[in-house]
């Protein structure tokens, strides 16, 4: 079904065919004791950390890698997703925590009904939508065999070696004083990688805290990557997880979706603290 919005509006929810197989996730960064007090009735719980996440040493794959095959067909089997699933998914910061970075991993394995709830949980909610603070249950279902990550990736040689280069693009969508150095609330170094441009993931959104138009936000992208083949574009951010709000909103734009580098700022910043200090 590729002609599925990657975005569904909150109001759209109530037209969903309750015969389709849909599956709903709470994917709130950190906030199960949110989840637990109140939550969209019939969602199942995606923890980041563990279930979107293989974490180790941060210098190698960052804060946040990508979970195995393995691993990750197992918490699809466990949250009741089938390749047939109709999977909505949502966070409570505008898709900016793990709802985007579920839509990506989800999109990776070749799983095209899947979307993300513009304007997040508290969207949902003045929508009408109703909530519970009751345990789901989801259903027993085969495991969802993963293969391989499908979208493309890139690594820490590659960003190396392109990140100053014409031909090539890193956007890291940190806010700004993040990527000037200002400011590192999680990682151990402040500042940005050498030849990087800031675009934040932020500005994906309008005031009110829902996705600008696909039209506004292709014309933004479009005017940033002018001189770059789209293949040749590398989004981080600081562990791989609001890159991927940037690459949904590029992909809400009909635009193709960029290399995402998964260990992003946390593992770049581990391997070259020399660099990062001689540029500060």
């Amino acid at each position: 079904m590729n002609s599925l919005s990657p975005i569904i509006k909150p109001e759209e929810l109530t037209w969903l065919n309750q015969d389709d197989e849909i599956v709903i996730i709470d994917a709130s960064a950190g906030s199960k004791a949110r989840y637990d007090e109140q939550h969209l009735a019939g969602a199942f719980f995606a923890d980041v950390n563990e279930d979107l996440a293989n974490i180790g040493d941060f210098a190698i794959g960052g804060r946040h890698p990508l979970p195995t095959s393995e691993q990750f067909s197992a918490v699809l089997q466990r949250l009741g997703i089938t390749e047939y699933s109709h999977v909505i998914v949502y966070d409570d910061k505008n898709g900016g925590n793990a709802a985007a970075r579920l839509w990506w991993m989800l999109k990776a394995i070749g799983h095209e009904k899947v979307q993300v709830i513009d304007g997040g949980f508290q969207a949902a909610v003045k929508a009408g939508f109703p909530t519970t603070d009751k345990a789901e249950i989801p259903k027993s279902v085969a495991p969802y065999l993963v293969k391989t990550w499908g979208l493309p990736l890139s690594d820490l040689d590659e960003v190396e070696k392109v990140a100053k280069t014409d031909d090539y693009m890193v956007i890291d969508v940190r806010d700004a004083n993040r990527f000037a150095g200002l400011t590192e609330p999680i990682d151990l170094i402040a500042g940005h990688i050498p030849g990087a441009i800031n675009i934040p993931y932020t500005e994906n959104l309008d005031a009110s805290g829902v996705f600008l138009t696909p039209e506004i936000l292709k014309e933004k992208y479009e005017e940033a990557l002018a001189h770059v083949k789209p293949g040749n574009v590398i989004v981080h951010c600081g562990s791989g997880i609001t890159a991927c709000h940037t690459l949904l909103a590029m992909d809400y734009a009909g635009l193709p979706i960029p290399k995402l580098y998964v260990g992003s700022w946390s593992e770049w910043s581990r391997n070259n603290k020399e660099m990062v200090l001689a540029n500060q």
